[in-house]
């Protein structure tokens, strides 16, 4: 049995299929309890795209080619972009082939798995790969040895043995996998992709039962936000260039303390040479007469949020409107040197990304990962020649990364901001004046050197490391991994921060279903651990982590 295109398109509308009824299996294997089980929803939202081609009468090849280009542009996150690359891989292996036979089976997986290690960095054993890896060698001994004679579906029906065999075996090579009893997520859904596509084979594809869209991300609703909440209405922001007086570091902690009882929001960076202010205030003139006090202006920003806010709440109908009558996406002129896209959630996260330079915000993070097609889109709508991504999440990076290649007309730089504070810390170390191989390298010392704190609440009950778990129980995270577990966020906090008593300034960004007033008994807390610590207090609005927070 040899394999033409409409064969070909049944099996990945199958394994489509597969994985949307399963998904919600998949995301519960998720090996910490986190709320960021979402491997199933990302895979299934990757291979679904399948359902967008409208002409799969067409031979291998072209079909392949196809599918590769509408599903890696749908990827998201981390598992999503692996399979994605895989099939990629795969159309590769098909180049002018017009039927498939099991020999063309077993190069197709040498290619797939390939082009998905290239991907990762330092692969880990015990992962989708390993998975990958080992129907790949399989299927390649197999057709070394002449097995199978051309027989498609006995080549598949051996493939999707072995890597059940080798899913089974994850726990061996992953020791957390084996302490929560379970296989990895990601190479679970890669064999539900394969069992569909064999069933398919099989003249039996499965059915789509889960027809609950899956969750691709929300939206903050701005016109429900009342202009009368902000406080401070300007949004004030300059550089200095410092007079010899004050050149080095830590030679203007007078102007910061200005600054700091002159509004909220408050960002306050120097080294030897210049000031970076960014304040929300009601006297903006007064901080720039501050400002000039310490040297020379170099730029200079001030604008009335309130104004800003009704211009915003008229975009988004406008953005609501284009989404109706299904627009095609902006694409700016790359007019400027320098441009930046974030991704974020939290209206207030978004607000200090954009108060900071960042030309676009792409809602996504945890549980809400967007896609390849959206960081594109977002880059796209970017008027710069150079554009840096950040990705501000562990689990988006891969996909940033293959965004950045598919975009032809300009240089897109993809930090490896894992963090929310590691974007901030970028974008606080970013000169205007500096080269883009300068500002990496600016960039990269900033991520390096800031701690990322964040609490959210545990999803199930589990056993880490030989300390038990609870479903409810809040976990304490440093720099994504967790490092307290209690009843309440403020006991983590205190925990986590008692050791950092070489802090410097810390920011903290308070969830939406946190109070000021509880915000502000964080602020407490933590000022009593480390006395000598500047801290600002954000509402970032951001949901899932009740605390986010940035330590320098």
């Amino acid at each position: 049995m040899k394999l033409d295109g409409p064969a070909l398109y049944a099996m990945m509308l199958s394994a489509s299929n597969a994985l949307n009824n399963n998904r919600e299996a998949i995301n519960n294997m998720n090996v910490f309890p986190v709320p960021d089980g979402d491997t199933g929803i990302n895979m299934s939202l990757t291979l679904d795209a399948v359902k967008q081609i409208d002409d799969p009468s067409v031979k291998v090849s072209d079909l392949s080619k196809k599918i590769a280009s509408v599903i890696l542009r749908a990827a998201r996150g981390n598992s999503g972009a692996i399979l994605s690359l895989f099939f990629r891989g795969m159309s590769k292996a098909f180049v002018d082939v017009e039927e498939v036979d099991s020999a063309d089976v077993a190069r197709a997986f040498r290619k797939g798995t390939d082009e998905a290690y290239r991907a990762v960095m330092n692969p880990t054993e015990g992962t989708i790969l390993t998975v990958m890896r080992k129907c790949t060698e399989a299927a390649e001994q197999a057709a070394a040895e002449g097995r199978f004679k051309g027989d498609v579906r006995g080549m598949f029906e051996y493939i999707v043995d072995i890597g059940a065999d080798a899913l089974a075996h994850t726990p061996d090579q992953l020791p957390i996998l084996k302490e929560v009893n379970v296989v990895d997520a990601g190479g679970y859904g890669f064999m539900t992709a394969l069992n569909g596509m064999l069933a398919a084979l099989n003249k039996k594809p499965v059915e789509l039962i889960n027809t609950t869209p899956a969750t691709e991300s929300g939206e903050a609703d701005f016109a429900n936000f009342d202009t009368d909440s902000i406080t401070f209405p300007y949004c004030t922001e300059c550089i200095v260039e410092k007079s010899e007086e004050f050149a080095g570091e830590d030679k203007a902690e007078e102007l910061h303390k200005f600054v700091g009882g002159m509004g909220d929001s408050v960002v306050f960076a120097e080294d030897d040479t210049i000031i970076k202010i960014h304040v929300h205030t009601d006297h903006p003139g007064l901080v720039l007469d501050k400002a000039c006090e310490y040297g020379m202006l170099v730029t200079v920003k001030v604008e009335n949020m309130r104004k800003q806010h009704s211009a915003l709440v008229a975009s988004e109908q406008e953005v609501k409107e284009a989404k109706e009558a299904e627009r095609a996406p902006v694409i700016a002129e790359p007019v400027n040197e320098h441009g930046f896209v974030s991704v974020c959630m939290g209206e207030g996260v978004r607000s200090t990304f954009l108060d900071l330079g960042v030309d676009n915000t792409i809602f996504g993070g945890q549980t809400m990962n967007p896609s390849t097609q959206d960081i594109i889109d977002g880059v796209m709508a970017t008027p710069a020649k150079n554009v840096f991504v950040l990705p501000n999440n562990k689990n988006i990076y891969l996909v940033a990364v293959q965004a950045a290649k598919l975009v032809k007309d300009r240089n897109v730089i993809v930090m490896e901001t894992r963090s929310v504070p590691q974007g901030i810390s970028a974008m606080i170390a970013y000169n205007a004046d500096a080269s883009v191989e300068e500002n990496v390298a600016m960039m990269n010392d900033a991520i390096a050197a800031v701690k990322s704190i964040s609490v959210t609440h545990a999803v199930r009950d589990t056993v880490i490391e030989g300390e038990r778990i609870e479903n409810g129980q809040m976990l304490g995270m440093l720099d994504g991994k967790i490092a307290h577990v209690a009843d309440t966020s403020e006991e983590c906090i205190e925990n986590i921060v008692s050791g950092m008593t070489n802090a410097s300034f810390v920011t903290v960004f308070y969830g939406e279903d946190i109070s000021e007033d509880q915000a502000n008994g964080v602020v407490d807390i933590i000022s009593a651990k480390l006395p000598d610590a500047e801290i600002v207090v954000v509402n970032g609005g951001q949901p899932i982590y009740t605390y986010i927070i940035s330590v320098e």
